[in-house]
């Protein structure tokens, strides 16, 4: 989406509402920006690429995440905030299924929507593990090698 200058118009297009929407703009996107001269909505908030725990923090906090990166869609299935993928498909095809994703594509009415009623599914299954994998390894660990 970042390289083509028509998918980045129709997808900010999308994101334009009264609802603040922070943007972490990568590099090769800021050169797209700067290059094709688009603007970014007066809601769109860039802010320089964030760090793996300042975007974790910022989508714990956020009413929801609007990306193309799988791995964001996964963290935000983790966190419980809804996702809105910017893509016809998705690696994560159980957070579509499970009612936390919701595919767009790069479709400025499909995104609107999608933002104003955003995906949050009924159940919140512990998909990827409990969070518990460790102290399992080290009680197989300990059982296996004590006398």
């Amino acid at each position: 989406n970042t390289d083509d200058p028509g998918n980045l118009r129709t997808i900010l297009a999308g994101l334009e509402s009264t609802t603040t929407a922070v943007f972490p703009v990568h590099p090769r996107t800021r050169s797209v920006l700067d290059r094709e001269a688009i603007s970014l909505p007066p809601n769109v908030r860039p802010v320089a690429p964030l760090g793996y725990v300042d975007t974790v923090a910022l989508v714990a906090e956020a009413a929801a995440v609007v990306t193309d990166s799988g791995g964001l869609q996964k963290e935000a299935y983790l966190l419980e905030t809804p996702c809105i993928t910017l893509r016809e498909d998705t690696e994560w095809v159980e957070t579509v299924d499970l009612g936390w994703n919701r595919l767009v594509g790069a479709r400025t009415a499909d995104i609107r929507a999608a933002i104003a009623d955003p995906p949050r599914g009924a159940t919140h299954p512990a998909v990827y593990g409990d969070g518990h994998s460790a102290a399992r390894m080290l009680e197989a660990i300990e059982r296996t090698f004590s006398p």
